[in-house]
């Protein structure tokens, strides 16, 4: 991702420039993208259409975050400002020192990063929620394109929820009607029913009778 052009804190709908592999070009790519950042490296699934003001872009339907493998990347993603508490300085100063370890560093053994001059415990925190954080709603978007929901509504869910999104929305799906704005209880009974959860449930009957 180059760069992000337009988003919508509300809906997520985003407008951003990506950079495909191999290619000086940009892209323009559309879609409901919760949390995106520049220098996030992606793999997008959707279609090509045509806007008539704005011309050819791509419509994302699903995509996922992909962690960058070499040096530079690496320093370039981290230095980008989606991991807080890593600035570019910082970044530079991680990925000398750890190189393409440092994400499981940061995963696994963050105390480690302590090992970095300037580094200390209160930053060693923020970098580590953030990253949590970041994770979370990468896992949230997986689960939400599974069962059909719109993606706009991973940040709202996590949120709510926080790390305990995937497992209240497999426990009881219903209470997304009543706990997030955006969803209601056709959307949440239609992810019961993949998920299995009997027609005739006490949770069912709950939702139904507020809806």
């Amino acid at each position: 991702v180059e760069r992000i052009i337009y988003t919508n804190e509300e809906t997520s709908y985003t407008i951003a420039g990506l950079k495909l592999d191999g290619s000086r070009h940009e892209v323009t790519i559309v879609g409901n993208l919760a949390g995106l950042q520049p220098q996030e490296i992606l793999r997008v699934e959707g279609e090509w259409v045509v806007d008539r003001k704005y011309g050819r872009q791509f419509r994302v339907e699903r995509y996922t975050s992909v962690l960058p493998q070499s040096a530079v990347a690496i320093q370039k993603y981290l230095g980008s400002g989606l991991i807080r508490g890593i600035g570019p300085t910082f970044a530079k100063r991680l990925v000398d020192h750890f190189g393409a370890e440092i994400f499981e560093i940061i995963e696994h053994d963050p105390a480690r990063l302590g090992e970095v001059e300037g580094i200390g415990k209160k930053r060693i925190e923020r970098i580590k929620q953030s990253w949590d954080e970041q994770r979370a709603i990468r896992e949230i978007l997986v689960f939400l394109q599974q069962y059909g929901i719109p993606q706009g509504l991973a940040a709202r869910i996590f949120r709510q929820y926080g790390d305990r999104a995937i497992e209240q929305m497999k426990r009881n799906p219903y209470q997304l009607a009543l706990d997030v704005r955006g969803i209601g209880f056709k959307t949440a009974d239609a992810v019961a029913q993949k998920l299995g959860i009997p027609v005739e449930s006490i949770e069912r009957c709950k939702a139904g009778v507020h809806f």
